[in-house]
This record gives structure tokens, C-alpha cells and sequence, in this order.
């Protein structure tokens, strides 16, 4: 039987897919990695901090290495962009702790507030962009999750915040089969359950701390 083959359609390298996250008042932004890759259109769009979720995708942002390596070191130094990465496979293969680990890595970089120590220097907080190597799935489902599980009166079902995440994102529906992969919604599915579970299981500690004091 022949596979079904999915158009391919232009689109933008970025798409804010949220505007003014309640609790934060910064926009969440989804592309691939033509969007990531361009420093100057992130900074154009006040994004501050990238969220990578492609383990088969890695970028630079250091544009003046503290040390210029000339053996097997790589560069390393300060950059522009707040850069943190996952390692998301876009199919099978994806452990349920990865979907997880994702969630709180997207929800830790934007709680998360920096000291105010020279060794710091990109501190400002801007805007979220979430990517992976095309801006189709993988970035898609982390950043539908997150909106499901933060704005659960907005998105009460996983399935709403996908269709609202593929639409600002420009994805068709001839398209939708594979943005994003089934078996990832179905990860998303397992994770927001799992997050449930921690979630009601910290609360509970809490009320017990409280009683306790």
C-alpha cells in the first residue's frame, strides 16, 4: 500500500500561536528551524528565549566565544537568545519522561528568573519561541500541551489548543494527519495525565505542610 504524501506548504518562520500569557504577559511563538536560526528576526520580535525540542537539530548562538577552541572543544560563551533543548524524536521512539521533561522545561524557562551577576548578561524577559526542525509537529504538540494544561478554562481538551496552535500556525488540514505525529498526541495525551497526578500530588503536600505549621 502506498504511504499517503502530504503536501508542503509555505509558511511563516515564525508564528505567534499566543499573545499575553496569563501570568507571564509575554507571547509564545512556534517555527522551524529557519525561524531559530535568524537572531535578527527573533530580536526584531522581542523573543528572548528559544525552547529547541528537535534532538536531531542544534544551533550556535554565540556569536563571540569566550574561548576560540583549536582542538576538540567546541566555542562556549554568552548569546543573545536564551537557548534551552530537548530532544523530542518526531515519531516513535520518544520515552513518556521526554514529553514530560518538556512541559516543565517550557514552563521552567518562563518562571525562571536570572541574578543579577555579570556572568548573566541576557537577562531581559521576552517573548517564547518553541521550535523544531520544520515547525510542524514536535514544537507544535509541546506548545499545545502547555496551553492546554496553563489556560485549561480556554483549552479544557488537548484536541482545542491543537487545532488553535495549527491554525495560528498555518498548518491545513489536508496536513493535520501528521502535525502533529499521532503517537506524539498521544504522548501529550499521557503527559497531561501525569501532570494532573503531580500537580494535585504537590497541592496535597502543601495542605499538609500548612496543617502542620
Amino acid at each position: 500500500m502506498s504511504q499517503k504524501v502530504t503536501p508542503r506548504y509555505d509558511r511563516p518562520h515564525i508564528s505567534k500561536v499566543y499573545e499575553n500569557l496569563p501570568g507571564y504577559g509575554v507571547d509564545l511563538y512556534v517555527g522551524g528551524r529557519e525561524g531559530a536560526s535568524d537572531v535578527p528576526l527573533l530580536l526584531e520580535n522581542g523573543i528572548s528565549t528559544v525552547l529547541n525540542c528537535a534532538v536531531n537539530l542544534d544551533f550556535n548562538y554565540v556569536a563571540e566565544p569566550d574561548e576560540v577552541s583549536h582542538d576538540s572543544r567546541v566555542g562556549y560563551g554568552a548569546a543573545p537568545i536564551r537557548y534551552y533543548k530537548l530532544g523530542i524524536v518526531d515519531g516513535p521512539g520518544n520515552p513518556d519522561t521526554m514529553m514530560l521533561a518538556g512541559y516543565y522545561q517550557l514552563r521552567g524557562a518562563l518562571d525562571q528568573v536570572l541574578p543579577e551577576r555579570p556572568s548573566y548578561p541576557t537577562r531581559q524577559r521576552g517573548h517564547v519561541l518553541v521550535n523544531c526542525r520544520a515547525g510542524r509537529s514536535r514544537s507544535v504538540v509541546l506548545a499545545a500541551l502547555f496551553l492546554h494544561l496553563h489556560l485549561p478554562g480556554q483549552f479544557p481538551r488537548l484536541p482545542d489548543a491543537l487545532d488553535h496552535v495549527r491554525e495560528k500556525r498555518e498548518l491545513r488540514p489536508d496536513e493535520w494527519h501528521e502535525t502533529p505525529k499521532p503517537m506524539l498526541i498521544a504522548a501529550a495525551e499521557r503527559t497531561a495525565h501525569w501532570v494532573h497526578l503531580i500537580e494535585a500530588d504537590r497541592s496535597a503536600e502543601k495542605e499538609l505542610a500548612g496543617a502542620g505549621a
